[in-house]
C-alpha cells in the first residue's frame, strides 16, 4: 500500500467543497483531513464521495491493469451480501471456509496436483501476499535443511529474473534475503534455465518462475528452469526447490495451453500462487496459494484456530478480511465451468492478437510480444522513429480516456522505452477497434508536429506505469 503523511491545515484546500443544493444541512463545513464535528446525511456524504472520484479514470479503459474490472450484476450482488463476513472467523462462517475448502480442491486440480499428494492451499488478498507466503516457506525449509546438517544458515538467497512484481523485491527486504537478478537483455526479457543455474549455490532457497511476466505477459519456461536446477543438483548436489508466480499465467495457461508442462506436473514445483482478481475474474482482494504436499509447509509457519470445536490451521500475514471475494470466486467455478472459463480466456487472448497485428502494420511499432501466451503484449517504437515518444502517444490517448501505460524495461534495458496493453474480460472487439482508430489518429498527429523530448529526470516521470 502506498504512504501518506500528515497535510498541514493551514493549506488552502483544507475543507471539501460543497454543492449549495445540500446547505439544509446543520453544517456544511467538512475538513478534508480530520473529523468534523458534526457528520452529515447519508445522500450528501454519498455525493460528495462521489464528486471525489469523477476525476479517476474508467477502469473498462484501463488497460494497464490486470485486475479484474468487470463482473456479472449477479456476482455484484453475492459479493455485496457477503461483505460483512469476516474471512478469518471460522467458527462463526464455517460455510465460507467450506467455500475456500473447495476453491483450494478444484485449483489442486486445475494446476495437476499428483494424486494422493494432499495439496495444502489457502487464499489471500491477493499474489503479493501469496508470494510472501510462498517465500517463507522457501525460506523456512532452507533454513531448517541447513541447521540440520550443522552449516551455515545466515545468508540465504532467491534468484529470479529483473522482471518479477516488486513483491519479490519486498519479500527479500523484508526477511533479508539476498536477491539474485537475472536482468532482462535484448532478445531475452525473461528468466531461462541456464541463467537461473549460474546465479544459485548452497544457499539458494529457491528460484521464481514467472507464468507471464507484467513486462510483455510472456511465460518463463518452467520446465526448462527446473531441468536446470536438476543439472545443478546432479553435479553439486543442491536441491533447489522452484515456486511458479502465477499470478496472470495460473489461470489462463489450464484453459488456453493445458498441454504446457509448468506446474505440479513437474516435479521440482515446491509451490504456485495465483490472483484470483486477475484472471480468475473477482474484482480485487483475493489471491490463492498452494503447495505440493503438506511438507513444503513447515508446520512452525502454520497457526491453529478454534474452529467448531475443533482446530484450523491458518497461514496468513492479514487477519480480518471479507469473505465476499472467496464467495465471487466460487460464484465464478460454478458459474463458468471450465468451457466457459476457456471461452473467456479464448476471447481475450483473439482480442489480444487481433489488436497486435493491426499494431504491428501501422508502421511505428515493433512488437515485443503478441499476446500469445498472456492475453497481453509489448511493443515500442521502432530506433528510427525520434520525433515523439511512446510517453507522447500515451499522453494522447488519455484525451479519450484510452489508459495505455508507457513505461522502460528495468536495469540493464532502461533505455527501452515501451507500451503494453491488458486484454480482460469485458474489453470488447469494438472497443479494441474503437482503439485502433485512436492510435491511427493520434500518430497523425504527432508525425506532423514533432515533439521536443523534456530532460531525462522530468521524462521519468511521465512513465505511466510502474510495477
Amino acid at each position: 500500500m502506498p504512504l501518506h503523511t500528515q497535510v498541514d491545515e493551514s493549506h488552502r484546500d483544507a475543507e471539501i467543497a460543497v454543492n449549495p443544493i445540500y446547505f439544509r444541512e446543520l453544517s456544511c463545513e467538512i475538513p478534508r483531513y480530520r473529523l468534523a464535528d458534526n457528520g452529515v446525511l447519508p445522500r450528501t456524504a454519498l455525493q460528495l464521495v462521489r464528486d471525489e472520484l469523477i476525476l479517476d479514470g474508467n477502469a473498462r479503459l484501463n488497460l494497464a491493469t490486470f485486475v479484474t474490472t468487470w463482473m456479472e450484476p449477479e456476482a455484484e450482488q453475492l459479493m455485496a451480501e457477503t461483505a460483512a463476513k469476516n474471512m478469518i472467523d471460522k467458527d462463526e462462517y464455517p460455510q465460507t471456509a467450506e467455500l475456500e475448502r473447495r476453491c483450494v480442491n478444484i485449483l489442486s486440480s486445475l494446476w495437476n496436483a499428483p494424486a494422493g499428494s494432499a495439496a495444502t492451499g489457502c487464499s489471500t488478498t491477493g499474489s503479493s501476499e501469496a508470494c510472501m507466503l510462498g517465500g517463507m516457506a522457501l525460506l523456512w525449509r532452507w533454513r531448517a535443511r541447513r541447521q540440520a546438517a550443522g552449516l551455515d544458515a545466515s545468508q540465504p538467497n532467491l534468484v529470479m529474473g529483473s522482471n518479477v512484481q516488486v513483491c519479490w523485491e519486498k519479500f527479500c527486504r523484508y526477511w533479508q534475503v539476498e536477491p539474485r537478478y537475472v536482468p532482462m537483455v535484448p532478445g531475452r526479457l525473461h528468466l531461462r534455465g541456464a541463467e537461473a543455474a549460474a546465479k544459485c549455490d548452497e544457499n539458494t532457497i529457491g528460484v521464481v518462475a514467472i507464468m507471464g511476466s507484467t513486462m510483455d505477459g510472456s511465460y518463463e519456461p518452467v520446465l526448462e528452469i527446473s531441468q536446470a536446477l536438476d543439472g545443478v543438483q546432479a553435479e553439486k548436489g543442491w536441491d533447489v526447490p522452484v515456486h511458479v508466480d502465477g499470478a496472470s499465467g495460473g489461470f489462463i495457461a489450464p484453459f488456453l495451453h493445458p498441454d504446457l508442462e509448468w506446474d505440479f506436473r513437474v516435479p521440482r514445483v515446491a509451490s504456485i500462487n495465483t490472483s484470483g482478481h486477475k484472471y480468475g475474474l473477482v474484482y480485487p482482494g483475493v489471491g490463492w496459494i498452494l503447495w505440493r504436499t503438506p511438507d513444503a509447509l513447515p508446520e512452525d509457519l502454520i497457526f491453529k484456530v478454534n474452529y467448531l470445536g475443533g482446530e484450523m490451521p491458518t497461514f496468513a500475514l492479514n487477519f480480518s478480511r471479507p469473505g465476499a471475494q472467496v464467495a465471487a470466486q466460487y460464484y465464478n467455478f460454478i458459474r463458468l465451468g471450465h468451457s466457459g472459463y476457456r471461452h473467456v480466456q479464448q476471447t481475450c487472448q483473439d482480442i489480444a492478437l487481433h489488436l497486435s497485428a493491426e499494431i504491428a502494420k501501422m508502421g511505428p511499432f515493433e512488437l515485443l510480444t503478441e499476446g500469445r501466451d498472456l492475453p497481453v503484449f509489448a511493443f515500442k517504437l521502432r530506433d528510427d522513429i525520434t520525433s515523439y515518444s511512446v510517453f507522447d502517444l500515451s499522453e494522447r490517448l488519455r484525451m479519450r480516456g484510452w489508459q495505455v501505460p508507457a513505461y522502460t524495461f528495468p536495469d540493464d534495458m532502461t533505455d527501452t522505452a515501451v507500451m503494453r496493453i491488458v486484454i480482460r474480460n469485458g474489453f470488447s472487439m469494438d472497443l479494441a477497434n474503437l482503439l485502433l482508430d485512436d492510435f491511427r489518429l493520434h500518430l497523425q498527429v504527432l508525425e506532423h508536429h514533432p515533439q521536443t523530448q523534456p530532460p531525462p529526470g522530468i521524462q521519468k516521470r511521465r512513465q505511466s506505469f510502474t510495477h
